[in-house]
């Protein structure tokens, strides 16, 4: 579909975490505007069959690894078939493609901690950052927002509940919710593979049994999360600063359809929602295309077929993880660091069979539990947060192993 105003010059793209699901449906919605969008550069950890193949088919300017036996492994391939795409390795090189002068948008995607630093050269170089990486608005929300502030980057959020928010509330500089005329932010949980488990069948939870989400497609490590519900626990924070919202000010409800994807409540009593199907390329458009809609190739949403919408307040019992986060937002500081660092141990102890489902908040509430928490000041000192924390949490594993 050709734009009305496709007369303005191909905007070049940087995709961080290529060969994750976002990165992939980012590749998908970018082919079907080719006169839209040039591929720039793209980059994942150490994953040379997924990132050559996406190399063959797309043809970036570069390709960066963060592992350096991984770049020089896929430059090798790349050359033996004559391709011209440049191999690059390490944070740096991920700083450099995120910041480029040539670069005008950013998808934001590689998981976990790893994606603070590109994000951040992103920020500073001001660009138009499509961010999917949610850990850099938990472990260090007040210094991204600064950043993208002074450097004049355009921030729009492509998880599917704050880009549903993005939508449907007005446009303010930092302005305290009730100053807009909105009274809270409602993010919508599906509830994941185990809403209706008994707190028995949650304790003998597999790894299989958790990475069976049954409406969307992720990696490993968000389908846990989801599962255990601490996803949605680390959107309320990203939703904080995101929408400069308190603590009390957001809520959650699980809507197992995911058909309304978060909605957002005014004084008046009016509540706005944005509703689709659960289709990440829904939100990737919107932020390549923004301000323009762009065609995502989504399917049209059915309502007749669709029927019902369902909606119960989430079992924080159960799922201890959401209420854990909603602690960590109120201690503040260095508190949502923490939680992150302990959370991606723990997940990766369950993937790893090391440990139960139930084990997951019971490793992140110990280790929150004893930590000092402090004001924020650097990045190098949430760095340095971020490993004391995941060496409390090995210790707390070895403790218990």
């Amino acid at each position: 579909m050709l734009s009305p105003i496709n007369h303005l010059p191909a905007k070049n793209v940087t995709i961080l975490g290529a060969t994750g699901t976002i990165g992939l449906n980012t590749l998908d919605v970018m082919a079907q505007h080719v006169d839209r969008f040039n591929l720039f550069a793209i980059t994942a950890n150490a994953n040379v069959k997924g990132l050559f193949a996406l190399c063959v088919n797309y043809k970036p300017r570069y390709a960066v690894m963060l592992q350096a036996d991984a770049a020089q492994e896929l430059s090798s391939q790349l050359k033996a078939i004559g391709s011209k795409t440049i191999v690059l390795h390490g944070e740096e090189s991920l700083c450099y493609v995120a910041s480029h002068d040539e670069v005008d948008t950013v998808m934001a995607a590689i998981v976990g901690a790893a994606g603070l630093h590109p994000a951040m050269a992103a920020a500073k170089a001001g660009k138009c950052i499509l961010l999917a990486n949610k850990e850099t608005l938990v472990l260090a929300g007040n210094l991204f927002m600064q950043a993208v502030r002074d450097g004049g980057a355009i921030l729009l959020p492509i998880d599917s509940e704050h880009n549903a928010i993005f939508q449907v509330m007005p446009r303010h500089q930092g302005e305290h919710l009730a100053i807009i005329g909105v009274k809270r932010i409602i993010l919508t949980a599906s509830g994941g593979p185990f809403r209706n488990a008994s707190m028995a069948e949650l304790k003998t939870v597999t790894r299989a049994q958790a990475l069976n989400h049954p409406n969307w497609v992720m990696g490993p490590k968000i389908t846990v999360d989801s599962a255990s519900l601490m996803n949605k626990g680390l959107e309320v924070i990203e939703a904080h600063w995101l929408f400069n919202a308190l603590p009390n000010q957001i809520d959650v409800i699980v809507h197992p359809q995911s058909i309304i994807h978060s909605m957002v409540e005014y004084v008046d009593g009016s509540v706005l929602a944005q509703l689709g199907n659960p289709d990440m390329r829904t939100p990737i458009a919107y932020g390549l295309g923004y301000p323009e809609r762009l065609n995502s190739g989504v399917s049209s949403l059915d309502f007749l077929t669709t029927a019902r919408l369902d909606f119960t307040a989430p079992d924080l019992e159960r799922f201890p993880c959401l209420r854990i986060a909603y602690e960590a937002l109120n201690l503040g500081g260095t508190g949502p660091a923490i939680l992150n660092a302990v959370n991606e141990i723990a997940v990766e102890a369950f993937l790893a069979e090391k440990i139960g489902f139930m084990e997951i908040p019971a490793m992140i509430d110990a280790v929150l539990s004893a930590s000092v928490i402090d004001k924020v000041e650097s990045i190098e000192q949430l760095e340095a947060i971020d490993y004391m924390a995941r060496q409390s949490a090995m210790s707390w594993l070895s403790c218990k192993g």
